[in-house]
C-alpha cells in the first residue's frame, strides 16, 4: 500500500504490548502505507485523507501479530511419528528419513508450516533448517519463496551439520555438510537472501544445528562468520538432561560455559529451549543479553522438562516463543504456546505466580521481536513500527463470556483471526489465507509426506 494511502480499524480493545503494557478498552488503530501511522482510545482522528477502507473491529481485541522464534518447517510431513520418544530416540528414529528430503518436499513443508501459522495469528516466522542431503536442490530458496508468497515476515535461519555418526553425532554419515561446505553455503545464503534495512521481509542468521551434530569448529568459525557478515546466530542449547552429560564429557563443561567459550553467547544471539539452566546458565545469559526460544510444547512432547522461564525474565533474558518442528509439536501453530507457556510454567517451582495472561502475550509478541532483532520495528503496536498485527473475534459463544480480552484470548480456545496484516497488506480475512490456496497446500503436503515415507521404506 502506498505510504499516503490509510487503513482505519476502529471500535476495537486493543493491547499494544508497548514497554508500559497500554491498553484501550475502545480504541483505533490508523495504518498508513506499511507503517502504524497512530492509535489510541476512542474514535480515530476527523480529517483523514486517502482512507482507502474502515473495519469497524467490534466485538474484537488487536495485538501485535505473533512472532514465532523457534521452527523446523521440513517437519511437518513428518508429523505423527515417534510419538512415545525423548529427544534422543525421536532424532535416532526420525533422521533416517529425514535424510531424505528434496526440495519438492521441503517447499510443500514450508507452506503447510507458515499456512498453520499464519492463519493463526504469526506475522514474523522463522525456520531453523540444517538437514541439507547432496543433491536435495535449493532448499533455503523454497522456503524463502513459500515465505513471499504466504506474505509473512520472515527469518531463515541457516543451518548445518558437520558431526554424523562416525564423529560420535546422532545423523547420518550421508545427512551432514563438510566444515568448508556449510560454512560457504551459509554465507552464500546470506549474501543472496539477508535484508538488513527496517521493514525487510527476509532476513538470514547464521545457524549450525546443535552440539551433539556440530563441531566445535563450526560453532566457533560460524559465529565468526555471523559477526563478519552482521548477521544473527541461532542453535539449540541446553534442552535435555543428556545434552548436559554429553558436553561435560566431550568437552569437560556444561553447554553454556560451551557456548561461551566458542564465542556464542552475545546480544546477537538466540536459542531454542534452554530447559536445564542453573542459576549460573542463567546469569551468563542475562549479562551477555542472549536470547532464549521458549517451545513449551515440543519440551512436553519430548518430555525434555519446565523451562525456567519466570527466573530468565526476572533476571533480564530475552525470552520469546517457538512454535518448534511439527514433530513433536504436531499443532504447528503459536497461539498454542501462548496458553501452555502459561499453563506449564504454573507446575514449576513458582506455581500460581510463574506467568499471567499479558506475560504469555508478551513473550509471543514483543519478547519474539526481542530475540529476532527486530523490537524496534515489529512487537508492539506502537506509532511509527511496521503494520505487524491482527484482529481477533471474541464475541462468539468460546469468548464472549470472558470480560478481559487479554485472558479470553491467551486462555481461551483459539481465537478467530478475523483480519492479519503484515507490513500493511492483509494476508488474513475470515481465518483463511488470502494470498495462497490452503486446500491446494493440504493436498500438496499430503501427498509429499506420503512420497517421503516411500523413499525412506525403500532406503
Amino acid at each position: 500500500m502506498a505510504a499516503d494511502r490509510r487503513i482505519v480499524i476502529e471500535n476495537c480493545s486493543i493491547a499494544t504490548v508497548d514497554a508500559h503494557d497500554t491498553e484501550y478498552p475502545s480504541g483505533y488503530v490508523v495504518i498508513a502505507g506499511n507503517r502504524i501511522e497512530s492509535l489510541g482510545a476512542g474514535k480515530p482522528p476527523e480529517g483523514l485523507e486517502n482512507v482507502d477502507r474502515r473495519i469497524d473491529a467490534t466485538g474484537h481485541l488487536v495485538t501485535p501479530g505473533l512472532v514465532n522464534t523457534h521452527h523446523h518447517y521440513y517437519q511437518w510431513i513428518t508429523r505423527g511419528l515417534a510419538t512415545d520418544h525423548n529427544l534422543f530416540d525421536w532424532l535416532v528414529a526420525l533422521y533416517p528419513t529425514w535424510a531424505r528430503i528434496d526440495e519438492q518436499m521441503v517447499y510443500a513443508a514450508a507452506q503447510g508450516s507458515l499456512a498453520m501459522m499464519a492463519r493463526g495469528g504469526v506475522t514474523t516466522a522463522m525456520d531453523h533448517h540444517y538437514v541439507f542431503p547432496a543433491g536435495s536442490g535449493d532448499l533455503s530458496g523454497a522456503i524463502i519463496r513459500a515465505a513471499r508468497e504466504t506474505g509473512v515476515r520472515f527469518t531463515l535461519a541457516r543451518g548445518s551439520m558437520d558431526r554424523s555418526e562416525k564423529d560420535g553425532g546422532l545423523p547420518p554419515d550421508f545427512a551432514v555438510e563438510t566444515l568448508e561446505g556449510a560454512l560457504a553455503a551459509t554465507e552464500a545464503t546470506v549474501k543472496e537472501h539477508h535484508d538488513s534495512s527496517f521493514d525487510a521481509m527476509t532476513q538470514v542468521a547464521v545457524a549450525p544445528c546443535s552440539p551433539f551434530s556440530v563441531s566445535t569448529e563450526l560453532l566457533r568459525e560460524g559465529a565468526e562468520l555471523a559477526r563478519r557478515l552482521g548477521v544473527r546466530l541461532h542453535t539449540h542449547g541446553s534442552e535435555t538432561v543428556e545434552e548436559e552429560q554429553f558436553c561435560k564429557e566431550l568437552f569437560g563443561m556444561g553447554p553454556t560455559d560451551y557456548f561461551e567459550s566458542t564465542g556464542w553467547l552475545g546480544e546477537d544471539v538466540w536459542m531454542a529451549h534452554c530447559v536445564h539452566m542453573n542459576d549460573s546458565d542463567i546469569a551468563a545469559f542475562a549479562r551477555t543479553k542472549t536470547g532464549v526460544a521458549h517451545c513449551p510444547s515440543s519440551n512436553a512432547r519430548l518430555a525434555a522438562g519446565i523451562a525456567r522461564v519466570p527466573d530468565m525474565l526476572a533476571a533480564g533474558v530475552p525470552v520469546g516463543l517457538g512454535v518448534d518442528g511439527t514433530a513433536s509439536n504436531e499443532s504447528g501453530e503459536l497461539h498454542t504456546e501462548l496458553r501452555n507457556a502459561l499453563l506449564i510454567n504454573r507446575l514449576g517451582a513458582h506455581r500460581e505466580a510463574a506467568l499471567n495472561a499479558r506475560q504469555a502475550l508478551r513473550l509471543g509478541t514483543y519478547g519474539g521481536a526481542q530475540v529476532l532483532g527486530r523490537a524496534a520495528e515489529t512487537g508492539s503496536l506502537e506509532a511509527g513500527k511496521l503494520a505487524d498485527l491482527v484482529l481477533w473475534k471474541l464475541d462468539t459463544l468460546a469468548h464472549a463470556s470472558i470480560a478481559d480480552p487479554v485472558t479470553a484470548l491467551v486462555l481461551g480456545a483459539a481465537a478467530p483471526v478475523t483480519a492479519s496484516f503484515v507490513n500493511g497488506r492483509q494476508i488474513v480475512e475470515d481465518s483463511r489465507l488470502v494470498h495462497v490456496d490452503e486446500d491446494a497446500i493440504a493436498r500438496s503436503t499430503r501427498e509429499q509426506a506420503r512420497r517421503l515415507a516411500r523413499i525412506a521404506a525403500q532406503g
